[in-house]
């Protein structure tokens, strides 16, 4: 079971939380209160901030693929 647990934790660390990391860089924000807030928006409003944790994810995802691209002479 702890195994599981922890397999569940490092998911989470490692890809679902790369949106706050990336916004509290950039509006310089501990990571901590975004992570907060985007719970506590979450229980209060029954999950619409999810859609825009998600949009924000996939933003970053697609922006990371299309800045490695490289030209025909690299090796």
């Amino acid at each position: 079971m702890t195994g599981l647990i922890d397999r569940l934790q490092h998911l989470f660390e490692k890809h679902a939380f790369g949106v706050c990391t990336a916004l509290g860089e950039k509006m310089g924000i501990a990571t901590f209160s975004i992570r907060l807030f985007f719970i506590y928006t979450s229980f209060m409003t029954f999950g619409s901030p999810i859609i825009i944790y998600l949009s924000l994810a996939f933003i970053m995802n697609m922006r990371s693929h299309l800045r490695k691209r490289s030209t025909i002479w690299e090796f």
